[in-house]
């Protein structure tokens, strides 16, 4: 396979679409309120304004990945999305293991995760210290790994 071939074509990419206008059709007050204070602390921790990546992730930062198969990309630092069942955030240093992210994830509250993402219901049933001081321990994972 030539090297050209094996770049990752992700669906996903950034958009010039407003981050504000896709935060204004959130008709849920407390989960558009949630989406503030995300939009906000990822904004605070990465130094980035938040980008619309496809129809409803907004990411923060931008990272450049290359697997050892040689598959690379672009992707963002930090983002979240708005998701029926509740917030999706999507953290990347978080997708190379989330063992050494055990002590937040014990103290977070209620939330499940899946490879480099955290769902969450609503922020009120969490710490969000804790959750702002796990999105800056995975910034500072993966830009060790840059």
């Amino acid at each position: 396979m030539q090297k050209a071939e094996m770049k990752s074509d992700l669906k996903t990419k950034p958009r010039k679409a407003s981050v504000t206008k896709y935060l204004e059709g959130i008709k849920d007050p407390e989960r558009w309120s949630d989406c503030q204070v995300l939009l906000h602390m990822m904004e605070k921790a990465t130094r980035s304004k938040g980008v619309m990546w496809g129809s409803s992730m907004i990411g923060f930062g931008d990272y450049r990945y290359k697997y050892a198969s040689g598959r690379e990309g672009d992707w963002f630092l930090v983002g979240f999305a708005n998701r029926a069942q509740g917030l999706t955030l999507y953290l990347t240093g978080y997708m190379y293991g989330f063992e050494k992210y055990k002590k937040f994830l014990d103290k977070l509250g209620p939330h499940t995760h899946g490879r480099g993402c955290l769902y969450i219901k609503r922020l009120s049933d969490i710490n969000q210290k804790v959750l702002e001081s796990f999105i800056k321990k995975t910034l500072v994972d993966i830009k060790k790994r840059a």
